[in-house]
């Protein structure tokens, strides 16, 4: 079975968490612990980049798939953010470029990047989408497609608009429906029921929930986005800050051993 196969197969029954590495040694170490697929972030590589969110580059980012794909053996879904493209051709160009990369599923935002309006106008982000489902069709590599709706983190949590974009991306050729952001059991419950019977992904970046619960309310997919990168940087500034202001070193004695990181990589 081929990864893309295995992607499609996991999403068909059960719950499964997906967390998102930032780079070849994280993902790694996810898939050495038993994890059945990854997902990159765009945030992760991008602060690995010494870059903001959302401010790598195409190339940049079509190479980082490629990467990491190639790093591990199970099915990685690449975060394509929102195309890399406004109008849907270049979406779809940019898709058949990112399906190429060895990624075996790829998602697609509705964001804008604009405060004032965060969101892109609906018609449009269903053409959009569409657009990303007919050029994987073309492609014939049945890379898995994951529809995003971003409002309930970029300022906009309306669940019903939610709702909304989630079931007409789903009918536009979506296989998995995601809305970062959404946390309480009315929400989740609402949006897995509203695109019954394609799968839900939901956002986990703090322990507000557990997997358990979550597959009771019939969630497929579990990511945790930047959240193991935050982590990452949380023991590092922690060190780092405290030689820079104390001139001490205790944060250091936490660190994982040489060994136990070194012996994880060897051949």
């Amino acid at each position: 079975m081929t990864p893309v196969e295995r992607f499609h197969q996991l999403h068909a029954a059960g719950c499964f968490v997906i967390p998102n590495p930032w780079d070849e040694g994280s993902a790694r170490v996810l898939e050495q612990l038993g994890f059945p697929a990854l997902a990159t972030t765009s945030s992760g590589f991008a602060w690995s980049k010494g870059r903001a969110d959302n401010h790598v580059t195409l190339d940049e980012a079509l190479a980082h798939f490629n990467a990491v794909a190639n790093a591990v053996d199970i099915p990685l879904n690449g975060d394509f953010e929102g195309g890399f493209a406004i109008e849907p051709d270049g979406v779809a160009r940019n898709i058949a470029l990112a399906v190429r990369t060895g990624i075996s599923g790829v998602s697609i935002e509705d964001s804008t990047g604009s405060d004032a309006d965060p969101l892109f106008d609906f018609t449009l982000a269903v053409e959009r989408l569409r657009a990303a489902r007919e050029a994987i069709d073309a492609s014939g590599t049945k890379v898995l497609l994951t529809g995003r709706s971003e409002g309930f983190i970029v300022g906009r949590p309306d669940i019903t608009e939610t709702i909304r974009r989630l079931v007409a991306y789903a009918d536009a050729g979506a296989d998995c429906l995601y809305a970062p952001g959404i946390k309480t059991r009315e929400d989740i419950t609402a949006v897995v029921s509203a695109v019954a019977p394609k799968p839900v992904n939901v956002l986990v970046g703090s322990d507000f929930t557990t997997v358990a619960q979550l597959a009771k309310l019939g969630v497929r997919r579990i990511s945790v986005g930047g959240a193991l990168a935050r982590a990452a940087w949380g023991g590092f500034l922690a060190a780092a800050e405290e030689i820079a202001s104390g001139g001490t070193f205790v944060n250091l004695s936490r660190g994982v051993p040489f060994d136990a990181i070194n012996d994880r990589f060897r051949d």
